[in-house]
């Protein structure tokens, strides 16, 4: 799960990181009456609030100077699409702003807190090209990328965010302040149960100050039920609309480009199922785990999130049935096909318990319904169908 920009400056202020004041806002008039209490006088930066990178590039991120120009601004962006090179061609919706204060910057950093899977530690990065795409830092000049490895009995040590600072070209001053701030950031990404947390650019201010200017924090879907209050932070407006209504019936689902509707049981033998697609020539239009209770209601619900996409022209089922037998799922496939009126050519896979009656009871089914003995099968004529 995303988070918007202020709210990770909130969780991050509440683990000590400094931050510029900011308020959000959702209309002009509140722009504007925010404007007057971060700053008196100005400037000020207007930030579109989007579950996007790039908005500086964009047009979203705007510096201004009079109340004018924050009337004018949030005008035009509140309301509008964002297109980032991360939206994608269909872009993202402005509904709220950030009217934060126009801080004085002598020097931008970059700081991250990620896991990396290869050494199964929570890892620190850090570099003196703040500001910039870390991607972009990484292919050009990979020396300036710094890595911290952070022993998790341990946690986080004042020395070691002492040398990463001094390694990035801090002076004493700044690694003092540091230390705060890598403690912090590591400590939220801990006790939040994040997949990141991201400052970029960590800035140092004319006078000193060591301060998050923007910010970026996810959270691990799979923990959100410890994190009542961050759960809550949720923005919906920013999801794909069929991804967070799988969400909240308890489904795993993905939008591709595709136009094979997939459902199946098992995250792995759904990136399998997709794989196999791809492999005869076919194009997954999502990835949807239905997961191991195969209920003829979620079956159903899953059925309506595929019909969603317009681009959908065959579906294909792949249930391995071990916790549900597979008879009761080709009743629940049945069902679902019924209740939705699915008019698409559906393909089922069925393995496991009671297959045999499971694929009889497809067959006398009279439906558009085709069954598949092995995956390899079932792919080649889901590819065939949508090619009609």
């Amino acid at each position: 799960m995303n988070l918007h920009e202020y709210q990770a400056k909130e969780l991050l202020q509440q683990f000590g990181v400094a931050i510029p004041k900011g308020i959000k806002v959702t209309s002009q008039q509140e722009a504007i009456e925010a404007a007057k209490e971060v700053r008196h006088g100005g400037p000020w930066v207007v930030k579109a609030q989007v579950h996007a990178g790039g908005r500086g590039k964009a047009g979203g991120v705007k510096f201004v100077r009079t109340i004018q120009d924050v009337e004018e601004v949030s005008g035009r962006l509140l309301g509008s699409t964002l297109h980032t090179h991360q939206t994608g061609p269909e872009g993202v919706k402005v509904h709220q702003l950030l009217i934060q204060d126009g801080v004085d910057i002598a020097k931008e950093y970059y700081l991250s807190c990620l896991v990396d899977r290869s050494t199964k530690r929570v890892i620190l990065i850090g570099s003196s090209e703040g500001g910039m795409d870390i991607e972009e830092v990484a292919a050009k000049t990979p020396e300036k990328i710094l890595t911290l490895t952070i022993d998790p009995t341990a946690g986080v040590q004042p020395y070691q965010a002492r040398d990463l600072g001094f390694k990035m070209g801090m002076g004493k001053k700044e690694v003092d302040q540091l230390v705060k701030v890598v403690t912090g950031v590591y400590n939220l990404f801990v006790q939040k149960d994040c997949s990141m947390v991201e400052i970029n650019p960590l800035i140092v201010t004319t006078d000193g100050q060591v301060m998050a200017l923007d910010a970026k924090v996810s959270v691990d879907d799979n923990a959100i039920y410890r994190h009542k209050d961050t759960a809550e932070m949720r923005d919906p407006t920013q999801e794909d609309e069929r991804e967070h209504i799988a969400h909240e019936i308890g489904l795993n689902y993905v939008a591709l480009d595709g136009n094979i509707g997939c459902m199946v049981n098992g995250a792995g033998l759904a990136m399998a199922t997709m794989d196999v697609c791809k492999l005869h020539g076919g194009e997954p239009a999502n990835f949807l785990d239905v997961g191991g209770g195969a209920t003829a209601d979620r079956v159903s619900r899953a059925f309506k999130l595929i019909l969603s996409s317009s681009k959908v022209k065959a579906i294909l089922v792949n249930i391995f049935g071990g916790i549900v037998r597979c008879d009761t799922i080709a009743e629940g496939i049945i069902t679902a096909v019924k209740e939705v009126g699915l008019t698409l050519p559906v393909v089922v896979r069925l393995q496991g318990t009671n297959v045999e009656a499971g694929r009889e009871m497809l067959a006398k089914s009279g439906m558009n319904i085709m069954a598949a003995d092995d995956l390899t099968d079932a792919a080649k004529m889901a590819v065939a169908a949508a090619a009609k």
